[in-house]
């Protein structure tokens, strides 16, 4: 950060006053902004504080129903891109990654002859996906979105906003799901798109991401500007109690040191798995190769990796969501179907999946107490008033009261609908619960919440065991026991507080290393 940048320079985009009411509820109220050429403005706060809606009136996008005052301006010929917090509801998914992006970049080379135009666009193509730190161009221009991780998402969604010439690019959460290793890189890129003198709104929960880059901070609850002012003071004497929170201590309590004791056998072992992802005409590649990997009754184990390692894969290869793969999945001694169709409600029951984006898992014609309540009737045989008392319970439980879950799933935050898919997984009382990165994307007020749930879950239920997919070693120190996946092989696994404290593989210990330099907002 350079505290000298944007002095006496006009801004590229500013927002005034702005009120978005819907349904008579402002949801932002009074926000202003200045976003200056080379700077980057964070807004921060917890989900549901109004940040996404703020930024999306720079690309003048409003939720349906809304009525909008205020004044928001971008300069002439600045046009605005947009990462989405989910990039893969951005991408065709019909079409590989290379038409997605050389179609942008033959817009932009029309003026030239005929004869020039195909290699100057492969050569601006190849140009944005090296700015936005995509390594092997070539293997990546062949795939369809569903074969990259979310990290590759996010990452071709801001090639394609470089590539359209964007003057102001709103970055909505673009380290969610991402290890310390991506985030440098995103860091790295989007300092790098600063220095051309474009303009970076970031909306983001990551307060060490906020950190490295941040010039002006913008602190946002309840749809409303608590705090704002340059990131430096802001970190060194925040002055709203709100924020203080958002600052505070983000460390969960005392990690577990050992694995459950006994001689139980491994509810869950994988056997020489390989997995793979169809890539056209060129067969399929391997993505994922997992010789041995167990997981005892009551025990937590937290899948850790770069974007892209394979950590998802092996997720969904053990809850029957990928069904390219060789190898076995064995539950109590006995083969998991590879498919999620294959396999019968006991086994479907036994292995549960929570995703990341919770939103995109629910229905939104349905309150979330019928779908919670759904679980226990679908897979476990109850009646629905049975069904319906146990969700309300299990709710509660997660902090989740009555009102809140008879409402739909899009009057709840990120946070709340989390909880929810926590909920609706549990009634289904599995053997193995799967949480894939359930924690990013979100605040630190929230994510304290969520891990409070973890660690209870993990202390409480000695028939359950979970397996932790996350980037976030915070998260991590929650487990029992680490496995460590790099360019989709297992390279380390042990008791978690060895692995955290004393890794045995170089891969592991520039993780580590990545981290603290994240944590002290240096990011290089």
């Amino acid at each position: 950060m350079n505290d000298d940048k944007g002095t006496n320079v006009d801004p590229v985009a500013e927002i005034h006053d702005l009120r978005v009411e819907v349904g008579g509820r402002a949801i932002v109220d009074g926000v202003s902004l200045r976003a200056l050429p080379g700077t980057v403005t964070a807004l921060v706060g917890a989900s549901g504080s109004g940040k996404t809606t703020t930024g999306l009136a720079l690309l003048d996008t409003y939720p349906p129903g809304s009525r909008v005052t205020g004044d928001v301006r971008v300069a002439a010929g600045g046009l605005v891109g947009y990462i989405p917090q989910h990039p893969a509801a951005v991408l065709n998914p019909a079409r590989r990654v290379s038409a997605l992006l050389t179609d942008i970049a033959r817009a932009q080379v029309t003026h030239l002859p005929l004869r020039q135009r195909r290699s100057e666009a492969r050569a601006r193509v190849l140009h944005a996906l090296a700015e936005a730190q995509l390594p092997d161009p070539e293997t990546l221009l062949r795939r369809y979105p569903h074969q990259l991780s979310g990290g590759q998402q996010q990452r071709v969604v801001l090639a394609q906003a470089l590539l359209l010439g964007a003057r102001v690019i709103v970055a909505d959460e673009p380290t969610t799901g991402q290890d310390a290793l991506t985030k440098r890189r995103v860091v790295d890129q989007l300092a790098a798109v600063t220095s051309r003198g474009i303009a970076v709104v970031l909306l983001s929960h990551d307060l060490d991401v906020v950190r490295a880059l941040a010039d002006e901070v913008v602190v946002m609850r309840a749809g409303r500007v608590v705090e704002s002012g340059p990131a430096q003071r802001l970190w060194l004497a925040p002055q709203h109690a709100w924020t203080r929170a958002l600052l505070g201590e983000e460390r969960p309590d005392g990690p577990p040191q050992e694995s459950p004791a006994g001689t139980e056998p491994p509810v869950l072992r994988v056997r020489g798995l390989t997995a793979r992802h169809r890539d056209g005409a060129r067969g399929a590649a391997v993505v994922l190769r997992t010789p041995e990997l167990d997981l005892r009754p009551g025990e937590c184990l937290a899948v850790v990796g770069r974007s892209g390692s394979g950590k998802t894969t092996l997720a969904r290869c053990v809850a029957g969501l990928h069904r390219d793969h060789d190898g076995e999945i064995l539950l109590d001694g006995s083969p998991l179907s590879r498919s999620l169709r294959d396999r019968d409600r006991t086994q479907l029951a036994a292995v549960q999946y929570v995703f990341q984006d919770a939103r995109a898992a629910f229905d939104e014609h349905r309150t979330v107490l019928h779908q919670v309540a759904r679980t226990a009737i679908r897979l476990r045989g109850t009646d629905a008033d049975s069904a319906a008392r146990e969700a309300l319970s299990t709710l509660a439980r997660l902090g989740l009261p009555d009102s809140l879950a008879r409402r739909h799933p899009g009057q709840l935050s990120g946070g709340e609908l989390q909880r929810a898919a926590l909920a609706r997984a549990l009634l289904a009382r599995p053997r193995v619960l799967v949480c894939d990165e359930i924690t990013s994307g979100l605040d630190t007020v929230t994510r304290r919440g969520i891990l409070d749930v973890l660690t209870t879950l993990i202390r409480d239920r000695d028939d359950l065991s979970l397996v932790l997919i996350t980037h976030d070693l915070d998260t991590a120190a929650l487990a029992h026991r680490i496995a460590v996946l790099d360019a989709g092989a297992l390279v380390e696994q042990g008791p978690a507080q060895r692995v955290l404290t004393n890794p045995a593989h170089p891969f592991t210990v520039s993780l580590m290393e990545t981290t603290a330099r994240l944590a002290a907002g240096t990011g290089t």
